[in-house]
């Protein structure tokens, strides 16, 4: 996935990156970051997750509905 891509993905399942980095299996957001400004590429696995994510995936540990 391209950093355009990352960043497109967890806006649309309206995350922010303090709430993704720990479902993608990364201790902080700056990863987060990183990974949209094309700082680092993603993991393979953090990848795989996302895209599940996308597909309508939720682990239990889903951040909780806002508003």
């Amino acid at each position: 996935m391209t950093p355009e891509q990352i960043k497109q993905a967890r806006e649309s399942l309206g995350l922010t990156p303090e709430e993704i980095a720990p479902l993608l299996g990364y201790g902080h957001r700056s990863r987060i970051y990183e990974l949209e400004n094309g700082e680092r590429n993603i993991g393979a696995s953090a990848e795989l997750l996302l895209r599940a994510y996308l597909s309508g995936y939720r682990p239990d540990d889903w951040p909780a509905e806002k508003g």
